[in-house]
């Protein structure tokens, strides 16, 4: 099939529309005219003119992104933006100065951690249900963001790589998983960045005695090293290190190429990982040991959930002894209505319809 489009010139700031489609044996012309400053096009139906003005999701970001510290992008999954950091500059970074980095469990805690000034976050992915996620991208979407794949999330490379894929589709820039070289090298080797999770891993502390501390021996010292280099060389880009010796990772992340994210392991990485809810005091007392709050927000919450009930009692106070609804709550009905009202209600129309009810 052959197509072509031919416009030609009229009178009266118009345009004449010639659109031909060649067929075998036939030659079908459709003409439209459409004003030279709205043009549509008619074939079977109309087609609503296209607003100039209306927002654009594939436009390109502003190339004066870099005077407020961002750098454009486009994600794996094709949408365009800016982000402060990209894989490059922080790999870039490595061994030069230590980043900031917090897990933000809503939106609320994500938008604030951009506004503040966080370098990274990573947020909780779960592929079937990626609502959450979405949201946190959106409401912190100038951020380095990492999508953490649950452990039991996937069971095959065949998964782990779908998942992969279903995260950058929805705004990651990265992943970060509990899996071991196999999964990894499979999931990086598609083009998908993704960082690894070494010395205590939460969900497979069985193996290593329980939540404590890991690479406090010689063989559990070498055992992380190893585990990291193992990381590395199945493609990771980064690795977050978890409650291992300061020392030990220290001297681990001067020797492996992986950006190093530190949460409960010292000052020694690249990155320090904290989560918003322990930073935040989110939460009563104990708190993890390697984390320290810079808010009290629960006893703030627990301070408005008194609020909430005294106010609560005071409603139900102030039914009780006539005080609410007060004048001010209500509206009064114009002079005359009730009498009225009452007057139908009352009137011999009311009682012949009384009568007709009871026989």
């Amino acid at each position: 099939m052959l197509a072509q489009l031919v416009v030609v010139p009229t009178d009266n700031s118009m345009v004449d529309f010639r659109y031909s489609i060649a067929l075998p044996q036939s030659e079908i012309l459709v003409q439209e005219q459409a004003n030279s400053l709205n043009l549509s096009l008619c074939l079977d139906e109309k087609i609503k003119p296209m607003k100039p003005d209306a927002p654009n999701p594939s436009m390109l970001p502003p190339r004066d992104a870099h005077t407020r510290g961002l750098h454009r992008i486009m994600t794996l999954g094709g949408e365009y933006g800016t982000r402060n950091y990209t894989i490059k500059h922080l790999q870039s970074l490595k061994g030069k100065r230590v980043l900031t980095e917090t897990m933000p469990f809503t939106t609320s805690e994500a938008s604030a951690a951009e506004e503040a000034g966080i370098d990274t976050l990573k947020v909780k992915f779960d592929p079937r249900n990626p609502a959450s996620a979405i949201a946190i991208r959106k409401a912190a979407p100038n951020t380095f963001m990492t999508f953490c794949i649950g452990l039991t999330k996937i069971a095959t490379v065949q998964e782990a790589v779908r998942a992969g894929f279903d995260a950058m589709e929805a705004g990651a820039d990265g992943i970060m998983c509990q899996w071991g070289p196999e999964f990894i090298r499979a999931v990086s080797s598609v083009g998908i960045p993704v960082q690894a999770h070494a010395g205590l891993v939460p969900r497979l502390s069985t193996w290593t005695g329980g939540l404590k501390a890991v690479g406090k021996t010689m063989d559990e010292a070498i055992w992380v090293f190893e585990q990291i280099k193992s990381f590395e060389a199945a493609g990771a880009w980064a690795v977050e290190v978890e409650v291992v010796p300061a020392e030990l990772l220290t001297e681990i992340s001067s020797r492996t190429c992986l950006v190093t994210s530190s949460i409960g392991a010292g000052s020694g990485g690249d990155i320090q990982f904290m989560f918003a809810e322990d930073i935040l005091g989110n939460h009563a007392p104990p708190y993890p040991r390697h984390t320290k709050q810079y808010r009290n927000l629960f006893k703030m919450e627990q301070a408005i959930q008194v609020e909430r009930v005294e106010g609560f009692r005071d409603y139900i106070n102030d039914v009780k002894s006539g005080g609410f609804p007060g004048p001010e709550h209500v509206v009064k009905a114009p002079q005359g209505l009730m009498e009225q009202f009452l007057a139908r209600l009352d009137g011999p129309l009311s009682a012949t319809q009384d009568d007709l009810r009871l026989s």
